[in-house]
């Protein structure tokens, strides 16, 4: 675990600011920077987000992908988070992006990576698993070529943004209303939060905003040209209606959260973001529960557990189940290239029996204060239900998801309790991984804790981990 106050552990501020030329005399109190950079690929590119029987290539594009950087300075310590429009980072590429950003001088707790999920931006290593989601090879040149490109993009971002000019500002938080996303799990929750974090220059005008929603990324539907959907035509509208100022959006606990219509295409898309958009730009003239530092942060991982059950007989039985789904054209396409690579991997027994999975909080001083958390995974809203209620509700507690790495969806026990895509098993065979965890690539299907008596599986473990940081 990684925890930092204000300080980093063995590491003094002025060696930081040695390491970064941050200033060695920094003005008490907080400051914002802020950057973005285009990552949009080439015309021809691959797109990620639909599971394909043949890549969907790219043929144009309809709105600009970018990552975008928001650097709060807290008594002259950069806390720093990237937003990029792509649909997941995994292990590989968020271990290497955040391995070179603490070589700038940032403490690792101090930095989060996010991905908004538009399912209409680019392919990248790792996931989904190339192979089965889009049958492209895992290993494909060109894949892996514009990942490496992209990390390089992103460092490049955070090592502009801590050099830009820093506006001294304060910060407040409100939390706002939207009302176009629904459960498609047909859980009870839905999402209606609208977390907003605004850093105010002197004279009280927005200079940056953070802001977020749990809506899948979806409006737009499948299309053959990069769009970013309904977050970027939110941060359009706030930084056309609010002035000159920089947004910047998180996707909140969107696992089972869809937008209420996505047969609308582009414009779909548009009304949605332009609907989110005016939301925040309306409110944030006036300031919300102000914020007071100084920032604390933790960064951790915790381990979740597949049900699998590894010795020969088993692997036997679930190597023939497999066999079956490639076997037979009834299957989509991704079920039965999943199957190919599974049945490989018992054979060579490389197969996960676990899911690692980052977690991370920031908190900030008030009356009361806040605590933003930033999970890891596909996280569905359940999650946020529980914890928003045990931790101040919506004021207390902000959550996201997609963040830093996405291994996969990350259920509760009320979704791993009957068969259903989040939950990652089907009916054909339930001992074994179905619907999200095929295109996600694992052998088997969460742990749940189907008694009282039984092990804890993953919602038990999650929760545990999560509370230990809050």
């Amino acid at each position: 675990m990684i925890s930092r106050r204000r300080f980093v552990a063995g590491a003094s501020l002025g060696t930081l600011a040695a390491a970064a030329g941050f200033e060695s005399a920094a003005a008490a109190g907080f400051a914002v920077s802020t950057g973005m950079v285009d990552i949009t690929p080439d015309i021809g590119y691959p797109m990620a987000g639909y599971g394909v029987d043949s890549p969907r290539i790219s043929q144009g594009v309809n709105e600009p992908l970018t990552a975008r950087c928001t650097v709060i300075w807290d008594s002259g310590t950069p806390n720093v988070i990237v937003t990029a429009d792509v649909l997941a980072f995994g292990h590989t590429m968020h271990t290497d992006i955040r391995n070179r950003v603490v070589a700038l001088g940032v403490a690792s707790s101090d930095f989060v990576l996010t991905a908004t999920h538009t399912h209409n931006g680019p392919v990248l290593i790792e996931k989904l698993t190339p192979f089965a989601a889009y049958t492209i090879d895992d290993q494909d040149p060109e894949i892996v070529a514009y990942s490496n490109w992209l990390d390089d993009a992103i460092v490049s971002l955070v090592q502009s943004t801590l050099a830009a000019p820093r506006t001294p500002c304060t910060l407040d938080y409100t939390v706002l209303d939207e009302d176009f996303s629904r459960n498609r799990e047909g859980l009870s929750y839905v999402e209606r939060d609208v977390p907003v974090l605004v850093a105010r220059q002197n004279d009280g005008t927005p200079r940056a905003v953070l802001f977020g929603y749990g809506a899948h990324p979806v409006a737009a539907n499948l299309q053959y040209t990069f769009d970013p959907d309904y977050p970027a035509e939110a941060i359009k509208r706030i930084e056309e209606v609010a002035g000159p100022t920089f947004a910047q959006f998180l996707t909140g606990p969107a696992g089972d959260q869809n937008p209420s219509d996505v047969s609308n295409g582009f414009a779909g898309s548009d009304g949605f973001g332009d609907d989110l958009g005016r939301t925040v730009a309306n409110a944030i003239g006036a300031p919300g529960r102000p914020l007071t530092g100084p920032i604390g942060s933790v960064l951790s991982t915790v381990a979740l557990p597949l049900d699998i059950t590894d010795n020969p007989g088993n692997l036997t039985a679930v190597r023939n189940a497999y066999a079956y789904r490639a076997s037979h054209p009834g299957y989509a396409g991704y079920y039965q290239r999943h199957a190919q690579q599974m049945m490989a991997q018992i054979t060579a027994h490389t197969f996960a029996t676990s899911v690692s999975l980052p977690i991370q909080r920031w908190s900030f001083g008030g009356s009361p204060g806040l605590d933003i958390l930033f999970s890891g995974g596909e996280i569905v809203s359940g999650y946020a239900v529980y914890l928003r209620a045990r931790h101040g509700g919506s004021q207390g507690l902000w959550v996201n998801g997609y963040s830093n790495e996405v291994p996969c969806y990350i259920p509760s026990d009320e979704l791993l309790n009957h068969a259903c895509y989040a939950g990652g098993w089907d009916t054909d065979f339930p001992g074994i991984a179905g619907g999200s965890m095929t295109v996600y690539g694992y052998l088997g299907h969460f742990r749940g804790k189907p008694t009282s008596t039984a092990p804890d599986g993953v919602e038990q473990i999650l929760l545990s981990a999560i509370e230990g940081i809050l």
